[in-house]
């Protein structure tokens, strides 16, 4: 397979799906989600019937572990701010929300599983730190 192939059901993943997406950490949210929790398999129906499942899999790895080093490379107060605009989307109320993210830890699911050691603890003390700081200034801050 010539390279330009090989990089299609990428660019086809991110011009139609994630550039949609407006934030990164809605990204993340969103590759997550797509990835089986019993085979650590990303599958997305569309990606598959058009390139096949092992290619979908692939290029949405790939967009996983890309928009991940993403979010670690941006400053804190650039993360609260992609943190704020990917809240501002759900539908519960800031509080809430905060409250139950510290409490289950969702968060933790949202790491691709090539991450090391190191990131996993930048990104659970980023996440941790933007989320204490919102629910010590109300849930409101943005």
């Amino acid at each position: 397979m010539r390279m330009d192939q090989k990089q299609r059901p990428s660019q086809d993943l991110w011009r139609r799906t994630l550039t949609q997406i407006p934030s990164v950490f809605g990204r993340l949210d969103y590759l997550s989600r797509l990835r089986n929790p019993n085979s650590g398999t990303y599958e997305h129906h569309g990606l598959a019937q058009v390139f096949g499942a092992v290619e979908a899999d692939r290029a949405l790895r790939e967009s996983h572990a890309a928009c991940f080093q993403e979010w670690l490379g941006m400053s804190l107060e650039y993360q609260r701010t992609d943190l704020a605009l990917f809240f501002s989307g759900l539908l519960v109320e800031r509080h809430v929300l905060i409250e139950t993210w510290l409490r289950l830890a969702h968060y933790q699911n949202l790491m691709p599983a090539s991450a090391g050691a190191p990131e996993r603890e930048l990104f659970l003390g980023d996440i941790e730190a933007l989320l204490r700081g919102l629910k010590s200034a109300g849930g409101d801050a943005a």
